[in-house]
């Protein structure tokens, strides 16, 4: 199973915790860890894991493998810049969002609008019209948030829920 990891590449100590506790958790459930490949929560995530002898895949912005942490295992070049959020995003049957500036957004919305689930941790809220959208899945800690991945992930794999019950299941 692969799970998603995304959030700034400039992340706060904050941050920087929950995503090593979010790679550290997944890698002990037996996830691969997904992740834009650079530093920030990205690194930190890819370091969790990696202390837990987990699986580590970056995909890169740049034409250049030796841009990705020294956490990741499997640098993906893409020389795609930030359209390989796209890549990022669909690489996992789940996202988990930690933190984040507009790139993650644009993640976020790209999950979205492909029916995967995103659990979000200290990340954006959204709103239409005035009026709150629950589409991501607010937690607080990193093994909440490993748990609800791993769980939405494995039932929509499963064909237990379809992607537009996600999120009214999850609750």
């Amino acid at each position: 199973m692969n799970i998603t990891v995304i959030g700034d590449s400039a992340c706060s100590a904050k941050e920087a915790r929950l995503a090593e506790s979010v790679g550290e958790l997944l890698a002990q459930r037996g996830a691969t860890i997904v992740c834009g490949g650079l530093g920030g929560v990205m690194e930190a995530a890819c370091r969790g894991a990696k202390l837990e002898g987990g699986l580590t895949v970056g995909i890169l912005p740049g034409q250049n493998a030796s841009m990705a942490n020294p956490w990741v295992d499997i640098p993906v070049v893409t020389g795609l810049g930030e359209a390989r959020n796209v890549a990022v995003v669909k690489s996992g049957q789940a996202i988990i969002a930690i933190g984040g500036g507009y790139g993650t957004l644009s993640e976020i919305a790209y999950a979205l609008k492909n029916s995967i689930p995103v659990i979000g941790l200290n990340t954006w809220s959204l709103s239409r019209n005035g009026v709150e959208d629950d589409s991501i899945i607010r937690v607080h800690s990193a093994a909440e948030a490993v748990d609800k991945a791993i769980a939405l992930a494995e039932r929509l794999k499963n064909n237990e829920i379809t992607a537009s019950r996600l999120h009214e299941d999850s609750q």
